[in-house]
């Protein structure tokens, strides 16, 4: 949202984002840049105290009873009241604007927008049925899986508005193929935009890169992350030589992922870290000899494209989008099967072992990158989008 907008704006649209909690932090915000405009929720699952309950006299509406009694009930309400709230505000003021853009809500309030004759874009990075899957394939008892499939019960919904929205975005062909398989969507309606990155801040260091050093970027402890496949890769890798892993997120203290480090006997070879701005992120990336992307599914992959962009060569599954994202097998990435421990730690000490082979891959993954990913031709690409949703709805521009 906050790229995204900036360069919209730098294209000369108005943008106006509309967010629940956590709310997002936006480039010239009010000062021409982008409007944010909070939608608050009961914010049910903020830390430090997750799926809390309300006092009464936050409950101020039918939308509220329906958020937290949807919690309690074990489900995931805020697709749903987001959408809600967000289509009450902007039916009030739908003569200000000229489309409506949804970032993967995908909830029936967006449907309202469309009899305001408001034409509706929406994105969706992957279908929430992929992450479905994984979970309850690696889920370990049979009360968790029915806990599972009671929490992504909204994937029914985002089904639904996902065929009725005028135009739908997604950012890879992999991707696209889930939405028509698990979505229903016609494969016609879908308009592939990829994500961005910003080579400006993301890019090669001058400082040399930490010898053995791999990373990896995880937001979750989810099986579909793959980040125990590389634990067990990096365990291999250590009985040949010096390396280390680091690993940007944090993991559950009780979750697979830490347990797998303690069976594993890794706790001083990997190192945790989380809440990097994005300038460390990007020197910690350019640190690196390797990055590795062992996911079992990815509907894209920022942390790829992001580790392109500082001329750091990966190693990546075939899995989703990735082969789609990195480009053919050797050219900016080796690539090896999900779920292979040997072959990723075959692959990670390949590039280990050849300097010559990581500084050509490298290289060609910054080209890359500034070729395909950057945001200002996501937002040429997201605003031709605009175009073509606003002349299908015969809507004329404010």
């Amino acid at each position: 949202m906050r790229n995204l907008s900036r360069e919209l704006v730098a294209l000369g649209h108005t943008v106006e984002v509309l967010s629940g909690q956590p709310y997002p932090e936006l480039d010239n915000a009010g000062e021409g840049g982008p409007t944010l405009r909070r939608v608050p929720s009961l914010d049910l699952y903020r830390e430090p105290d997750p799926f809390r309950v309300p006092h009464w006299r936050e409950l101020r509406d039918i939308v509220d009873l329906v958020e937290v009694g949807s919690m309690w009930t074990g489900a995931f309400p805020e697709p749903l009241t987001f959408s809600l709230r967000a289509a009450r505000l902007l039916a009030r003021r739908r003569r200000e604007f000229d489309i409506v853009h949804d970032n993967q809500s995908l909830g029936y309030g967006l449907l309202a927008l469309q009899f305001a004759s408001l034409p509706l874009v929406a994105t969706v990075h992957h279908p929430i049925t992929v992450d479905r899957r994984v979970e309850i394939a690696h889920a370990l008892s049979r009360t968790r899986r029915l806990s599972l499939r009671r929490w992504y019960g909204f994937r029914r919904m985002q089904a639904r508005v996902a065929r009725r929205v005028d135009s739908l975005i997604t950012v890879s062909r992999a991707s696209a193929d889930e939405i028509v398989r698990d979505f229903g969507v016609r494969r016609a309606a879908i308009r592939i935009v990829p994500v961005g990155v910003d080579p400006d801040v993301f890019g090669p260091h001058d400082t040399p890169r930490a010898s053995g050093r791999v990373v990896a970027v995880s937001s979750s402890d989810s099986p579909l992350k793959g980040i125990v496949v590389l634990l067990e890769a990096v365990a291999k890798l250590r009985t040949e030589r010096d390396v280390e892993l680091v690993v940007v997120g944090r993991p559950r203290a009780t979750g697979p992922v830490t347990r797998a480090v303690e069976e594993l006997c890794l706790a001083e070879t990997v190192r945790f870290v989380a809440g990097l701005p994005e300038s460390e992120l990007a020197a910690l990336l350019a640190s690196a000899e390797v990055a590795a992307v062992p996911s079992l599914y990815e509907g894209f992959s920022i942390p790829a494209i992001e580790a392109m962009a500082c001329e750091t060569p990966l190693v990546v599954t075939t899995a989703g989008a990735l082969p789609e994202v990195v480009g053919p097998h050797g050219e900016c990435a080796l690539h090896v099967e999900p779920g292979d421990v040997q072959a990723l730690a075959a692959g990670i000490g390949a590039l280990l072992d050849d300097p010559a082979r990581r500084v050509r891959i490298g290289a060609a993954g910054r080209r890359r990158v500034r070729e395909r990913y950057t945001w200002r031709v996501v937002a040429h690409e997201t605003s031709e989008c605009y175009a073509e949703a606003v002349a299908r709805r015969g809507h004329r521009p404010c």
